[in-house]
């Protein structure tokens, strides 16, 4: 397919491994990222299965094992502090002894840096219009002429939303909410996560390698919230109200929430489209197929998807290929996002006794292999439910 000049809407992971795919098969690639800066915050996750295999691809696998979070331990505490149980971090994570994880701030900064001598970028601008012929409007720029936009600009984009109208028709809610942000790494946790859990309501806080702060992390369930997506202090108000009651070292995080300047809020939710293409107009990563934050596999399926679109714009597949190659693993990683939340947030009293039950059992069970291949198993097979071609350079 003779597309040599393309815009990539979204300059995070899937926007920056789509430039450096496309790139690399000859086209001209210019991105275009409404904020100022290549983004450097946000949470650990995790590279899995296919997505190892594209991370190789790149040549960037030593420098993601170099910046790798090396969590050692997950300790769960109950609402006195006393401790319940700690686990293998990997374990808790339900990763496969396979993965990978590295904090997402870092893994953009190598993908920049893996691109930013051969690819435009155009910071502090944003999308406004595509029309059929290709003319692309902007906010700020003047408009310019693509053969193909790519909107990578995640799972409120605005690239879906001029090309295959509004959100809500794509968007599957899972039921709960999600916040996270920058603390002081008051508990002193080095490479170790601290969880309390209560019904309905999850607070987990960790620190990584390298990183003097911590990340706290919360997860509930919720009736769908109506909030002005501009208004930080109005959600975090409501992450307040939503963990108010919780004990542990809950009320203290929610003090330090409130000086935190990368804050972050969304509903857990997918993004499900009978297309990604229309025109002129593909999508990739969270803005065609977003599996939710409850997945772990959003990193995955993004450095995968911008693996296979740019091998099959670039051969005989085009956007056909590309739709016919990627949505069965798609598919099945979207599965794991409602039976995990399960596992993340628990829904009853009951659940919440058998959880933590089969957590303080689990390193002492005679068939512990057994338990940790019905954990980490769907994971590792829904990982690799691709086979991926090496595709012609």
């Amino acid at each position: 397919m003779a597309m040599t000049n393309i815009l990539i809407s979204g300059a995070g992971i899937a926007g920056s491994a789509t430039a450096y795919w496309l790139r690399r098969h000859g086209h001209m690639v210019t991105v275009v990222e409404r904020a100022s800066a290549i983004r450097t915050g946000g949470y650990k996750v995790d590279i899995r299965g296919a997505a190892l295999t594209v991370v190789e691809r790149m040549g960037l696998l030593d420098a993601v094992r170099d910046r790798s979070t090396d969590m050692r331990v997950a300790t769960t505490y109950d609402a006195k502090g006393r401790v319940v149980c700690t686990l293998d971090a990997d374990l808790f994570g339900g990763r496969t002894g396979e993965d990978l994880e590295i904090m997402r701030g870092d893994l953009n900064e190598l993908l920049y840096d893996l691109t930013r001598d051969d690819v435009e970028y155009v910071f502090g601008d944003s999308i406004t219009g595509i029309a059929e012929d290709g003319t692309v409007t902007f906010e700020q720029a003047g408009p310019r002429r693509f053969d193909l936009v790519v909107g990578a600009d995640g799972m409120h984009s605005a690239t879906r939303r001029i090309a295959f109208g509004d959100e809500p028709g794509f968007t599957r809610d899972l039921g709960h909410y999600i916040s996270i942000c920058t603390v002081p790494n008051s508990l002193g946790l080095d490479r170790e996560e601290a969880v309390h859990a209560t019904v309905g309501r999850t607070a987990n806080v960790y620190s990584t390698r390298r990183d003097r702060s911590a990340k706290a992390l919360f997860m509930w369930s919720s009736e769908p919230l109506r909030y002005d997506h501009r208004d930080v202090a109005g959600q975090k108000d409501l992450l307040a109200r939503a963990m108010d009651g919780v004990g542990w070292r809950v009320p203290a995080l929610l003090e330090d929430v409130r000086e935190a300047d990368d804050f972050y809020f969304d509903s857990v939710s997918q993004i499900h489209m009978d297309r990604w293409s229309r025109g002129r107009v593909v999508l990739v990563g969270d803005a065609g197929y977003c599996a939710s934050p409850a997945s772990g596999q959003g990193t995955s399926l993004a450095l995968v998807g911008a693996y296979v679109l740019a091998g099959e714009l670039s051969g005989d597949g085009g956007l056909e290929g590309y739709e016919r190659e990627l949505r069965p693993f798609v598919e099945a990683n979207q599965a794991l996002g409602p039976t995990n939340i399960k596992g993340m947030v628990s829904g009853s009293r009951a659940a919440l006794w058998f959880q933590l039950r089969m957590m303080r059992l689990l390193p002492h069970l005679p068939g512990r292999d057994r338990m940790i291949e019905r954990i980490t198993g769907p994971i590792a097979r829904a990982a690799n439910a691709i086979s991926l071609k090496p595709y012609a350079e």
